[in-house]
């Protein structure tokens, strides 16, 4: 007897947090980095809110870090314009993209979950952890 249930797919995300002040620990989540090895999926969704970043830094370059994250998403497309790191493989992509770095643009640690729909699920996050 077959189940009409759809197949459940290993994913890994991490947040994408601006931390204006690095020594102060304080940050803004921004957006979702999802990998879905089994669906070849790596996407990046984020949202830049100006407000929430001026409180935590009032002269913080917003242009600037709305241009970092759109690094990310097209690094995590592949897009050729993003240079060499955008040519590597998906989970290498994702490996980098979620790398440990001491600026502002940070990333959470890397959590696991199983999911129907890679897309669906970085939605469903970005509206958990970032909205």
């Amino acid at each position: 007897m077959k189940h009409n249930m759809q197949e459940q797919h290993l994913f890994e995300y991490a947040v994408i947090r601006i931390m204006p002040r690095v020594e102060r620990q304080e940050f803004v989540n921004a957006g979702i980095i999802l990998f879905c090895k089994s669906r070849q999926f790596l996407h990046v969704v984020y949202e830049v809110n100006e407000q929430k970043i001026k409180t935590l830094c009032p002269k913080c370059d917003v242009e600037e870090l709305a241009a970092h994250l759109q690094a990310f998403a097209l690094i995590a497309a592949g897009d050729k314009k993003a240079g060499p790191i955008a040519q590597l493989d998906p989970p290498s992509r994702f490996r980098w993209l979620t790398a440990q770095r001491s600026t502002i643009l940070q990333t959470s640690g890397v959590h696991p979950g199983l999911c129907d729909d890679p897309m669906q699920t970085v939605e469903k996050l970005f509206d958990q952890l970032v909205r």
